[in-house]
């Protein structure tokens, strides 16, 4: 019978594997940035189609293929750190209600929850982009896809910051 991994073990793997992925996501990056337009940060607060135009006339069509790489390869990075920071509240969660930090087990109640849905919004959002850089999508399509950026941000930030304050309750025992 196999050992199931522990927790901590998935999360120093999960963690390993976060750090690796920002390796092609910046080689990218840099060639995006080389065709004089920006980043793939850039096109995730676009908010117009008219500024989704801009974008894709300053990348040309090599900066709209590293794009679209960009955005394939975030998808299994989006299960990588959805499930990283949803483990990481789950285990802050449990140090708090093990410590009686009553406050930190508290909001540690939906924690665990925005990691996973920072993920979903962040498929929703490279499904638009993808659309989009395919000719499809609308005039509608660009500030869809950056409400859902805004929102994976505020939500994988509210996770991250859970995290945060859970390892300075752990450094502070």
């Amino acid at each position: 019978m196999a050992a199931s991994l522990t927790r901590k073990q998935l999360l120093i793997g999960l963690g390993i594997a976060m750090a690796a992925w920002y390796v092609p996501f910046g080689i990218i990056d840099d060639g995006l940035k080389d065709t004089g337009g920006p980043s793939i940060l850039g096109l995730e607060f676009a908010g117009s189609a008219d500024r989704l135009e801009e974008i894709f006339a300053e990348w040309g069509a090599h900066g709209r293929d590293l794009a679209r790489l960009s955005l394939w390869i975030d998808f299994p990075f989006m299960a990588v750190y959805g499930a990283f920071f949803a483990l990481a509240a789950l285990a802050t969660r449990d140090f708090a209600r093990a410590h009686d930090l009553r406050a930190l087990a508290a909001a540690g109640a939906a924690t665990p929850a925005f990691a996973i849905a920072a993920a979903l919004f962040d498929a929703a959002e490279n499904i638009l982009w993808l659309l989009l850089l395919g000719g499809h999508g609308g005039d509608a399509a660009p500030p869809i896809a950056t409400a859902c950026a805004v929102v994976k941000f505020i939500l994988i930030g509210l996770a991250i910051a859970y995290v945060l304050w859970g390892l300075a309750a752990r450094l502070r025992r």
